[in-house]
């Protein structure tokens, strides 16, 4: 879609002050999509990227005071900036998402011309833009899913109440009464845990024309609940659409508090050796508070530290079975954690496979198993595989049966690493203490989420 690179003649005097290279990346015919690129010295850039994507009710789009205005805060701080004039929907959704996606694609392509790391590029939008940069942040597949989203008074549901009706009926077009159209769209409910990058969302309590409520806040609202990390930030007056706007009464404070928000968002290092821990509920960190920070992947990062990249590609009830209840590989997690193209994979599943009304298919497991550690030795990282046992079932508790996991899953998971050349590790045997389980004897708590942790940075 991008193919002519429109080099923009301004003076010095009419950019940013710290843009060091300003021009437009558009089509042939310098019809929108247009993406209008703002650089920082490359001495001080820090490797950061984002995408801004205008509001105005997917009719028009606010270019200037949520656009082109906030060139100078961003490469001020080392920050590459791309404002994305993305072409309208009028009723075909897909033309304004694929935009963005693509959008975010050409700057992890261009990350060395651009001095930018793929691992650090976000997306903010306003209003409409704010429902497109939700929308490729809950929708898009990996390569095209930004790793932070900055969200300003957001449109986020599409359904009848608490919506703002010129979005939904320009996004949605022929298919606005269609429920499932709705809830696809509907941003809040799309929310993954795990793989909804981090957010923050910056709004004013008193916004008549997107009610934060049912949207802005049940973003929030979503991204907590399911253990990810978002802020929120809601400033008392300021109506809808104050974009970077002075004579907005909380100005210099919202401009501190992104700021803030910005100078915490940790990125991984571009030569971060990448790690993907793939499982079911214990590697998920059921039961654990705000998991993505305290689950057992979480703490591996901690104890890894800055030249490792650890993702969490856990989902819980998940099977190594095809014909189980949920297979694993069913799941967007998987999909993601190929796409990851992991140096290293922490391969821990096993547990809902011993339950009985799955366990019924055991002549399977082992085929099924080594269909996932083919697809992940295909990869062009050629990662190191580790195959982790599945920890001590202290209960039955739904059917798990720890018998099964002892006597039949461990072993075969033996015969396939040896089989395959890969490594084993016995978390089994890691956790022998009930108190640091959950009362349900099958996941571990915040403490056995450390041992398990401890455990596998050991092996690294």
């Amino acid at each position: 879609m991008w193919c002519c690179l429109v080099a923009v003649s301004l003076q010095m005097a009419a950019m940013a002050q710290s843009t060091a290279r300003q021009f437009q990346i558009a089509a042939p015919d310098g019809q929108p999509p247009v993406m209008h690129v703002f650089l920082p010295d490359a001495s001080k850039a820090t490797g950061r990227a984002v995408v801004g994507c205008p509001g105005g009710g997917y009719a028009h789009l606010s270019m200037q005071k949520e656009g082109t205005d906030w060139a100078e805060f961003f490469n001020s701080r080392g920050i590459a900036y791309v404002v994305l004039q993305y072409r309208m929907p009028a009723g075909h959704h897909e033309v304004p998402v694929s935009d963005a996606e693509n959008a975010i694609r050409l700057v992890r392509d261009s990350a060395a011309a651009w001095h930018v790391n793929p691992y650090d590029v976000g997306i903010m939008g306003f209003s409409a833009g704010g429902h497109l940069a939700s929308t490729v942040s809950t929708h898009a597949a990996f390569e095209t899913r930004p790793n932070f989203s900055i969200l300003f008074y957001p449109v986020i549901t599409m359904g009848k109440n608490g919506q703002h009706e010129g979005s939904c009926k320009n996004f949605l077009g022929n298919e606005r009464d269609d429920e499932q159209a709705i809830r696809l769209f509907s941003n809040d409910r799309q929310v993954r845990r795990h793989l909804t990058p981090q957010a923050v969302i910056l709004l004013a309590n008193d916004d008549r024309g997107v009610p934060p409520l049912t949207n802005g806040i049940a973003y929030y609202s979503a991204m907590r609940r399911e253990g990810n990390d978002c802020s929120l930030f809601v400033y008392p007056r300021g109506g809808h659409g104050f974009g970077y706007n002075e004579q907005f009464a909380y100005h210099e404070q919202m401009l501190s508090d992104l700021d803030g928000w910005l100078s915490h968002l940790k990125a991984p290092r571009k030569d971060a050796v990448r790690v993907a821990c793939i499982g079911n509920s214990i590697t998920d960190g059921h039961g654990i508070d705000m998991c993505d920070s305290h689950g057992y992947p979480a703490q591996l990062q901690s104890l890894l530290g800055d030249g490792y990249q650890v993702r969490n590609f856990g989902v819980s009830a998940r099977c190594v079975l095809q014909k189980s209840d949920f297979p694993y590989t069913n799941e967007l997690a998987w999909r993601d954690a190929l796409a990851f193209n992991p140096q290293v994979v922490v391969l821990k599943l096993g547990t809902n496979d011993s339950k009985n009304y799955n366990w019924v298919h055991q002549a399977e497991f082992e085929a099924d198993y080594q269909r996932m550690i083919d697809q992940l030795k295909a990869l062009p990282s050629q990662p190191r595989i580790i195959l982790a046992y599945p920890l001590k079932a202290f209960k039955d508790t739904w059917t798990i049966n720890d018998s099964v996991i002892v006597n039949e899953i461990i072993p075969t998971i033996n015969r396939l690493a040896e089989k395959n050349n890969v490594e084993t590790l016995d978390l089994h045997s890691a956790i022998d203490d009930m108190k640091l389980m959950l009362t349900d004897g099958i996941h571990p708590n915040e403490k056995g989420a450390a041992v398990i942790a401890r455990k596998v940075f050991e092996k690294m």
